[in-house]
């Protein structure tokens, strides 16, 4: 008889919106480059390029932001790092949310005690409150 393995639930930027990154700095290039006759254009287009070029590579360097299996998370730390975290380590899951105005912001928290991973519904494809219960059900079997 063979062990089948533990699943491993995933969760990663979409697609839609590394495509958008892309599409961004694309026309900030263009921007940039059409607008060759004004320096502080050119300045704003290329330092807006350059932000949107660095939320593209991450996005194409760690697309899977949060991960979990039988042993515990391996969470994205920096810019495309990741961090594996034991269940034994993770001290509570939670999802900060804050209205503003007329918007509503939600983080999941993954608080180990000594650091607390953030992320959000763009890192993560799908909204905090799913994920944060899917990884109580996980953690406890159930």
């Amino acid at each position: 008889m063979t062990d089948t393995p533990e699943p491993v639930l995933r969760w990663r930027v979409r697609r839609e919106l590394l495509v958008l990154k892309v599409v961004a700095t694309i026309v900030f290039v263009l921007i940039a480059v059409l607008n060759l006759d004004d320096p502080r254009g050119v300045i704003l287009a290329d330092g807006a390029a350059v932000m949107a070029a660095g939320l593209a590579l991450r996005d194409i360097l760690a697309p899977v932001r949060l991960s979990a299996d039988g042993e515990g998370l391996v969470v994205v730390k920096g810019f495309a790092g990741t961090e594996r975290v034991p269940w034994n380590e993770v001290e509570r899951i939670r999802v900060d949310t804050r209205t503003r105005f007329t918007s509503r912001t939600e983080l999941l928290e993954i608080d180990t005690g000594e650091t607390v991973f953030l992320l959000s519904r763009f890192d993560l494809g799908v909204p905090c409150r799913q994920v944060a219960d899917e990884l109580r059900s996980y953690r406890t079997g159930s």
